[in-house]
């Protein structure tokens, strides 16, 4: 499949003059109550209410000592650190991220198909699912950067061409997230706001944002606007725990200055009813491994 040429209208705008706020035109779960799947109704309305859905176990212990040694495996292959795919932590030189890793790694292709994993995206998003996005994340102690807040709505919608917010996140801990290494912040209820950043979007501005975020980053003010408005939760929880959360959640993450790594595997499911057309304020897309144009089912 491609990607669709037609202009389609612009819901949710930004990277214009000035920030400006836009409430939530879609649903957060789009399937109908009653909906059967691996998710209960109390648990989709908390998804509902705050945006984002804990899960104390989503994988076995067995299952992340599998998942571990494949990530291990990646970030020790030099082909995979010379694949643009990877994204090098510029002080430490370690790899920060690998994306695409669905498609470079069977293990993890075959968790992206786990009933447990997409059977949760379906009946979250009410359709079929294709990935928008995958990667492991690696966080290594002693002074991995963090992620400065954002909605990564905003720069899906922005640099992608995202119509509508139907698309729902993963993150599954592979290791112990403390509340000291370094965790994932949510505000609570912030998915009900889309808050339009200011300022133009550079010409690959990717090659600069996945190692630090400058476009697309809301003012101090409105933080603290939402902050006060919203407070922040902060997600801990041991391997095999994992978050799921609506893709116009305001988030971040701090620095990990302990010893102690943080990792994860990072999943973006979107519907196939809502699938990339141009980017709604960006130059040219960004690449297909960053942002998916197979729109192809997980089957």
């Amino acid at each position: 499949m491609t990607i669709a040429r037609e202009r389609t209208a612009d819901l949710y705008p930004t990277r214009g003059a000035t920030e400006v706020s836009t409430p939530r035109q879609d649903p957060v779960v789009w399937s109908p109550p009653g909906t059967a799947g691996p998710v209960g109704a109390q648990q989709l309305a908390g998804l509902e209410r705050d945006g984002f859905l804990a899960v104390d176990q989503l994988i076995t212990a067995d299952e992340v000592a599998v998942y571990r040694a494949e990530l291990d495996r990646l970030i020790a292959d030099p082909d995979i650190r010379a694949n643009e795919r990877s994204i090098i932590e510029p002080q430490s030189q370690e790899i920060r991220s690998v994306f695409e890793v669905h498609k470079l790694s069977q293990v993890f292709a075959d968790l992206v198909r786990d009933p447990r994993v997409v059977g949760t995206a379906r009946q979250i998003l009410g359709s079929e699912v294709y990935v928008h996005q995958s990667r492991i994340n690696v966080k290594p102690g002693f002074g991995a950067s963090g992620f400065y807040w954002h909605s990564d709505f905003e720069t899906w919608h922005a640099e992608d061409g995202l119509p509508r917010m139907r698309t729902i996140s993963v993150s599954i801990a592979l290791t112990e997230n403390y509340d000291t290494n370094g965790g994932l912040m949510i505000m609570p209820g912030s998915h009900r706001t889309f808050l339009g950043c200011a300022g133009e979007t550079p010409r690959d501005n990717y090659k600069k944002s996945l190692q630090m975020q400058d476009a697309g980053t809301p003012s101090d003010e409105a933080l603290t606007r939402f902050a006060q408005e919203h407070g922040i939760k902060l997600f801990t929880g041991a391997a095999g725990s994992a978050t799921w959360f609506d893709c116009n959640c305001m988030h971040g993450s701090g620095d990990n200055i302990t010893p102690y790594p943080r990792s994860n595997v990072f999943i973006v499911f979107n519907s196939v009813e809502n699938t990339a057309v141009e980017p709604f304020a960006a130059p040219v897309p960004r690449p297909d491994y960053i942002g998916a144009r197979d729109f192809t089912p997980v089957r």
